[in-house]
């Protein structure tokens, strides 16, 4: 029900209004993301990647930039 009501408002915003709400939204959404990103990062969830990107890295299959 809180969701209905939510869009109920947004819907109501004046254009300015919108457009203001519409930069705080994808900020917000920017910054849970990057929150996102730190817990998974602090669980663990791309150890596997790292070795394996650091084993390419050591066994010679990157070339600089």
């Amino acid at each position: 029900m809180l969701l209905k009501q939510i869009e109920e408002q947004i819907a109501q915003l004046s254009p300015e209004e919108l457009k203001q709400f519409s930069a705080w939204f994808d900020e917000y959404t920017s910054d849970e993301w990057d929150r996102q990103i730190e817990r998974d990062e602090a669980a663990g969830k791309f150890d596997k990647i790292i070795k394996q990107l650091d084993a390419n890295f050591e066994g010679g299959l990157c070339t600089p930039l």
